[in-house]
C-alpha cells in the first residue's frame, strides 16, 4: 500500500503554512519530516491522516490504511495497560494485543491501570496502539517524545520490522532511529506571506 501526495496546500487555524508538498511514500519506505519549530510538519501528519481538510492538492492512499500516532497518547486512564490495546484492537477487528505487549516491552504492565503509569510507559503505550489497528502505513508525529534510549531503540526496532513486513512509516521527528529512511526537509514548502489586499487582509470586506 502506497501513499502519494501531489501539490498539497495546508492551513492552520485558517492561516496557509505549507504549500505544494509532493512525495511519494512507498511500501518498506520510511520517510523523515525535518524543518523548524512551527513550520507545518503537525498540521501536514494530521492532514494525511484525515483529521483536517487540505487547502489544495491531493492525497492518493487506500481506505482504512493510515494509523496515526499523534503527541498525545491517547490512553483511556481507568483501563488497565491490556484494556487499552483491547479497546483499540476490537475498534480494528485485530487480534493483536499479546504481540503488542511483547513488542513494546509492556507485559509486565498489562494488569496496571494507565493512571499509574509513568510518562514513558504511557508513551509506549500509545505506539503500541500501531501495532493492534493492522494498518500498513504508519503516521507518527514526534514519537519518541518522553521515552529514554532504551526505549528509544525498542521503538526504532518495532518500526525496522513494520518496514521488513512491507509496511511505511512517516515520522516528523529530530531523534536519528537508526533506520534506513529518506528525509524530507518542508522548508521549501512554507508558505509564502499573504500579499496585501489577500483573502488574509480581507477580514475588513466581510463586515464593510
Amino acid at each position: 500500500m502506497e501513499m502519494w501526495v501531489k501539490d498539497l496546500s495546508v492551513a492552520r487555524a485558517g492561516i496557509p503554512v505549507l504549500e505544494a508538498v509532493s512525495f511519494r511514500l512507498l511500501p518498506g519506505q520510511a520517510l523523515v519530516l525535518r524543518g523548524p519549530n512551527g513550520i507545518g510538519k503537525t498540521t501536514l501528519l494530521r492532514t494525511l491522516a484525515g483529521l483536517q481538510p487540505a487547502l489544495a492538492g491531493e492525497v492518493v492512499v487506500g481506505a482504512e490504511s493510515v494509523a496515526y500516532a499523534a503527541h498525545a497518547d491517547g490512553v483511556k486512564a481507568v483501563l488497565t495497560v491490556a484494556e487499552n490495546l483491547a479497546f483499540w484492537a476490537a475498534a480494528y477487528g485485530t487480534d493483536a494485543v499479546a504481540g503488542a505487549l511483547a513488542a513494546m516491552n509492556l507485559e509486565a504492565l498489562a494488569d496496571r491501570r494507565a493512571a499509574n503509569l509513568s510518562a514513558g510507559q504511557k508513551r509506549r503505550l500509545g505506539l503500541a496502539r500501531l501495532l493492534v489497528t493492522g494498518r500498513p502505513i504508519w503516521v507518527m508525529d514526534e514519537p519518541t517524545i518522553s521515552l529514554d534510549q532504551a526505549s528509544v531503540m525498542l521503538f526504532a526496532g518495532v518500526v525496522a520490522r513494520h518496514l521488513a513486513a512491507g509496511g511505511s512509516a512517516l515520522i516528523a521527528t529530530h531523534i536519528d532511529l537508526g533506520l534506513e529512511a529518506e528525509v524530507l526537509d518542508l522548508t521549501p514548502f512554507k508558505a509564502r506571506a499573504p500579499q496585501a489586499g489577500g483573502r488574509i487582509g480581507a477580514f475588513d470586506e466581510a463586515f464593510g
